[in-house]
């Protein structure tokens, strides 16, 4: 059984199979925002734009928003979501109350942190369809004012980015985020909610927003506008299709200046094979470095000082998180401590074997005590994935809600990508 939907956030190649598929792509909707208890009803392939557009008009907004337009509130609570509000609510799973789960045999069933269903509700993050479907969900949402205002601290030391990144997380910021272009150019952006602002700058036409950190020391946004601050140029990921050129964007504008519009030209690239055709007629070999990882604060200056030696992708988005005193099952992290997300996104030229740089990534993640989401490619051997993704709790939860096998296990999905 599989998904018949219109947007997908992974980036990893997927073997297509004849086989049934579920059409889930009308459960798009924002079912009811619930002003007095600060909740949002939500069906599961609602995007997160539908769901900010429906909130902050009450002052409200999700404690976590994710950095896209076009992800969904099923595939982050599914997958493993997180933004610059994560150092205060964690991941996106963190902030859910209840989820609507179809299972393989067609029962719906609703699972919470206290009912009879609770072990599928704290086994279901990082699942990725494997267990079942969220036809809807109800999350959290907090407060917010208008405007944020933004500090962006330059950095010429590793140790010092981090104590202070340390530091800054037990202040009362609203989000905390940075960037990391070199190893003596490290960038901490502290967020704070304001009712007012002497300007507010637009990063949705013109100007790009990664490369005002550099050049300003404070900024005002509006908060719709910050929570979407990444999404016109998928970070910095639209210099690949040369639309931060300024006769491009003056051209196109906001119609192209979008994380949909660069999704849909991969999947026209993915069918009809033209990036391929090109590398083989000219025997250009690459390799798609596309991860998010999350390593212990104690261990972040370390990884960072061997993604910059040894992975060649800048810029680096840098983003702490700490996770609740709540276990999930299947992303396991140390409760109530911090941990740094870097995100990296590139595909460079290779003259290694397939997959050389993604698996360095891996082990030394696995050395520092991290966690890898599995979003994108994967090079796990069976026995060391389910070593890290707490086998025996999966095929617990696996034997127990799709005992027939219906759906693929997670290390089929993920991994071999069938």
């Amino acid at each position: 059984m599989g998904l018949n939907k219109r947007d997908s956030n992974l980036f990893r190649e997927r073997h297509r199979r004849k086989h049934t598929r579920l059409d889930v792509r009308d459960l798009n909707r924002v079912i009811a925002i619930d002003t007095e208890n600060q909740l949002a009803r939500v069906e599961g392939m609602t995007p997160y734009d539908a769901v900010v557009d429906a909130a902050l008009p009450h002052g409200l907004m999700p404690c976590v928003v994710p950095e896209l337009k076009s992800i969904t509130v099923g595939g982050a609570i599914s997958g493993v979501g997180i933004e610059s509000s994560s150092f205060k609510y964690g991941f996106v799973h963190e902030t859910v109350e209840t989820m609507d789960i179809l299972l393989s045999d067609g029962r719906v069933v609703t699972a919470t942190k206290t009912n009879e269903y609770h072990d599928l509700f704290f086994g279901f993050p990082n699942s990725y369809g494997t267990l079942g479907y969220i036809l809807s969900a109800v999350i959290r949402l907090i407060p917010v004012k208008p405007f944020v205002k933004l500090t962006h601290i330059r950095f010429n030391d590793i140790e010092e980015y981090f104590n202070t990144v340390k530091s800054r997380c037990r202040e009362s910021y609203d989000f905390i985020d940075g960037v990391v272009f070199a190893e003596k150019e490290l960038y901490l952006t502290l967020g704070q909610f304001t009712d007012s602002a002497p300007y507010t700058s637009d990063y949705t036409a013109m100007q790009i927003y990664y490369k005002s950190i550099r050049t300003r020391d404070t900024d005002y946004l509006s908060t719709r506008d910050y929570i979407w601050r990444w999404d016109s140029d998928w970070f910095w990921c639209s210099r690949v299709f040369g639309v931060q050129h300024p006769l491009i964007r003056a051209l196109f504008g906001k119609r192209i200046l979008n994380s949909r519009f660069y999704m849909k030209l991969g999947r026209i690239n993915k069918r009809l094979q033209f990036l391929s055709t090109i590398k083989k007629l000219f025997r250009i070999q690459t390799e798609s470095i596309i991860q998010d990882v999350e390593v212990p604060i104690e261990h972040a200056a370390d990884y960072l000082r061997f993604q910059l030696k040894v992975i060649p992708v800048t810029p680096v988005w840098i983003c702490p998180m700490q996770s609740t005193a709540q276990q999930f099952d299947l992303y396991i992290t140390k409760p109530e401590s911090l941990y740094i997300n870097f995100g990296f996104w590139q595909i460079i030229k290779s003259t290694h074997p397939a997959g050389y740089f993604n698996k360095l990534i891996e082990e030394k993640v696995e050395t520092l005590r991290g966690r890898k989401s599995l979003y994108s490619e994967s090079y796990y051997p069976e026995e060391k994935f389910w070593e890290l993704y707490n086998k025996e709790a999966y095929f617990t939860l696996k034997e127990k809600y799709d005992k027939r096998g219906m759906f693929k296990n997670l290390y089929q999905k993920c991994v071999l990508k069938r």
